[in-house]
């Protein structure tokens, strides 16, 4: 009976796989692109360019704004509403968008 405590406790312990579908982030990124750009290159200064973003940034970001650990009241309205799924989709499809360039270290 012990031997299957450890591999039931593995299985409820480890967080479920999200599988980051690109167009599903491209849908769900047109209420992105009022601010953001409809890629994610905004042409308003006062908005962060979100193309070419490391994926984790992108949504260890949306996870801070959905939970108020990151303070901004517009992304907490958007945020609020998004799914592990929705920021783990709309994270894949910024980050695959051209855009910022990561710079070489010298």
């Amino acid at each position: 009976m012990n031997k299957f405590i450890l591999p039931l406790l593995v299985v409820l312990l480890i967080p479920p796989y999200t599988y980051a579908d690109y167009d599903a982030g491209k849908e769900k990124s047109q209420v992105c692109a009022g601010c953001h750009g409809v890629d994610g290159n905004s042409q308003i200064t006062m908005y962060p360019i979100l193309a070419g973003q490391y994926k984790n940034y992108l949504s260890n970001a949306l996870h801070a704004y959905r939970s108020g650990e990151r303070k901004n009241a517009v992304m907490a309205g958007f945020a609020s509403g998004l799914t592990d799924q929705d920021i783990e989709d709309l994270s894949e499809y910024f980050s695959k968008q051209t855009g910022l360039e990561v710079l070489p270290n010298n």
